[in-house]
């Protein structure tokens, strides 16, 4: 399948708990609600370059993304966005929600799936068999 859309990238990112790091939307799509950290691709940066610098623009932590884990097509306010969310291993920085992140905070899978979470988020990770523990 084909995703189409405006290009971005997301960070799957756990800690040594085998943790999830997720973030506190505060702009659309999904104002609000939490979800894992990600944006907008820059022109002529690609989807791995994006999720590195999205991850440490909203939480403050540096990653080396390792795989892909999957592609979703999201909603956004203008039109559809084509998400590339990677599995990342944790290299530090200090946890901060920082840009257009209203918070940020490590879950487990009890905690994950007790927030109010962007939607296709649960479907999407437990698809690619990456829910936290």
């Amino acid at each position: 399948m084909v995703i189409k859309g405006e290009p971005c990238a997301g960070g799957i990112v756990f800690d040594e708990q085998r943790r999830l790091l997720v973030i506190l939307r505060r702009n659309p799509p999904a104002a609000g609600r939490w979800s894992i950290p990600g944006g907008r691709c820059l022109p002529d940066e690609t989807s791995r370059t994006a999720c590195i610098r999205e991850v440490a623009e909203e939480t403050g932590l540096n990653v080396e993304p390792l795989r892909l884990a999957g592609s979703v097509q999201l909603a956004g306010p203008a039109g559809p966005y084509a998400v590339d969310d990677w599995i990342c291993r944790l290299l530090g920085g200090r946890l901060q929600a920082g840009d257009d992140a209203a918070g940020a905070r490590w879950v487990d899978r009890a905690e994950l799936l007790a927030l109010p979470t962007a939607p296709g988020l649960i479907d999407a990770l437990s698809g690619w068999d990456v829910l936290p523990d």
